[in-house]
């Protein structure tokens, strides 16, 4: 069986540790690479839509990706405890007509015991904001470890 550490009991460390991986992992927009962290039979409710198993991540994600364009993910630990991780997370992306939005949101995860999720549940709210108040300023990619997170940029 597939292994993606770290696995749990999480602490502190391993958590946030497992946030960044994700964080980078859906930073890199390929539906691929990230649905390879989520269990076969994975469940999600992302925002009012019900998701189920990896192939179905992978439809959601393409989709997902296709439609919010420039897409730059910042997500930040809130707690965990034994096989579950709690992260809030904002992303900025514009769509295909240049309009520009910051997304905020709470997710809810929780783990099998090889590391892989098998379970997420996230809240969203979008913002339509101008080009000019947009705070994620990286090449598209793996945000930069010197970037500011949340906290420091006030989301």
């Amino acid at each position: 069986m597939e292994t993606r550490p770290p696995v749990p009991p999480f602490t502190l460390d391993s958590a946030m540790q497992k946030v960044r991986l994700a964080e980078d992992a859906w930073n890199s927009r390929d539906p691929e690479r990230v649905s390879l962290v989520y269990t076969e039979d994975t469940y999600w409710r992302n925002r009012a839509e019900f998701v189920t198993g990896r192939a179905a991540v992978k439809e959601f994600l393409a989709r997902k990706w296709a439609r919010e364009l420039d897409y730059r993910l910042i997500k930040e630990i809130w707690g965990c405890r034994e096989n579950r991780i709690a992260v809030r997370f904002a992303y900025e992306w514009r769509d295909d007509s240049g309009h520009w939005f910051r997304s905020y949101g709470n997710e809810n995860w929780e783990f099998n015991p090889q590391g892989l999720m098998q379970r997420r549940f996230a809240s969203i709210n979008d913002l339509p904001i101008a080009e000019a108040e947009r705070k994620f300023h990286w090449p598209l990619g793996r945000r930069p470890d010197d970037h500011p997170g949340l906290t420091e940029l006030g989301c």
